[in-house]
């Protein structure tokens, strides 16, 4: 697979890896990765989210380092895990699809 740390990697990547969204809600809410499942920092350390072992985890926040500290902690718990590492704000200049919830047009916050 290809390197999983890079925002184009990721998009071409998207239906073979997990990606979790580890922002804050009004981030999410701002705008997201179509298919990311979200589960904010503090309750991902707090044991919060279920993944499966089948596929890669990919770990997103804004800028790489919220997701860090979550790729590390998903580490721990035995799981194929990986940080993007610029986050939405490299996703974002690249060009590549934000959506929000509702499946609009959505930004960085």
């Amino acid at each position: 697979m290809s390197d999983l740390t890079s925002s184009k990697d990721v998009f071409e990547a998207v239906g073979d890896v997990q990606i979790v969204d580890v922002r804050e809600d009004y981030e999410w809410e701002a705008g997201r990765i179509e298919g990311a499942t979200h589960v904010p920092l503090n309750d991902l350390m707090g044991g919060a989210g279920e993944f499966s072992t089948d596929k890669p985890v990919v770990v997103v926040c804004r800028t790489g380092n919220r997701s860090e500290l979550a790729t590390l902690m998903l580490r721990a718990r035995g799981l194929d895990a990986h940080n993007l590492a610029n986050g939405m704000e490299e996703w974002e200049q690249e060009g590549l699809p934000i959506s929000t919830p509702d499946g609009q047009p959505g930004r960085v916050a």
